[in-house]
């Protein structure tokens, strides 16, 4: 699952990310207007948003993303504590509210808890679709109860399209989100994956509910066919 830090404390958000990477893909961002450029890609499960950064603050990067329809997840961590701001935040369309300085353990069971609220994360760790089972810790994959060997991206991709079932996602999501902005290749390898997602789902039979939305992305839905 991959989650983004904007924090411009940069020895608290060194020990976050320390403390986060085994569990997460994490990205960060030491100012508003990054963080709130990259929040707006919408390609995170969840948001660890500052309120007092330098450019534009963490109360109005989450207003952008609510008017921008953008629902990601946000926890906010922040040294004010007072109830105004608390509930200014959660107001405002926040999730959740931890105040500095914090333990680790407590930042990782909001994050949890607020990926469960989401949906976004079981108490297992399991992702389901139809008859496709993901389990995140292990990074394995049962198909109608026999498993399924991927490549890593492969796996990212598959469990990228299951979060968001349903849904569409460009080629420009889906790049920023499995391969990331600095990669060194371009957005034409998510077609490649794509094919080799589909070969791979074939024998089970899921191959077609990966569904080209021409022009713009990838669609996983059940055929109506």
């Amino acid at each position: 699952m991959k989650l983004l830090i904007i924090e411009d404390n940069e020895s608290l958000l060194d020990s976050m990310k320390q403390f986060l990477q085994d569990e997460f893909e994490v990205e960060i961002a030491t100012t508003g207007d990054d963080g709130l450029y990259m929040a707006q890609q919408d390609i995170y499960d969840i948001i660890i948003l500052d309120v007092m950064l330098p450019e534009i603050d963490g109360f109005e990067i989450l207003r952008h993303l609510r008017h921008d329809k953008i629902m990601t997840p946000v926890l906010f961590v922040t040294a004010k504590d007072s109830l105004e701001d608390r509930v200014k935040g959660l107001e405002i369309g926040g999730d959740d509210y931890i105040v500095k300085p914090f333990q680790a353990d407590e930042l990782k069971a909001r994050i949890r808890a607020s990926l469960r609220r989401s949906g976004s994360l079981t108490i297992d760790h399991t992702l389901r679709y139809r008859g496709i089972e993901l389990f995140g810790k292990e990074k394995e994959i049962n198909i109608d109860g026999k498993p399924l060997k991927l490549t890593i991206k492969q796996y990212e991709l598959l469990e990228y399209l299951v979060q968001n079932s349903g849904h569409i996602l460009t080629r420009e999501q889906i790049f920023d989100r499995i391969w990331g902005f600095e990669s060194d290749t371009t957005v034409a390898i998510v077609e490649v994956y794509i094919h080799h997602l589909r070969k791979k789902l074939e024998p089970f039979g899921y191959h077609k509910d990966i569904q080209n939305v021409r022009g713009i992305g990838y669609l996983l839905k059940e055929p109506t066919e």
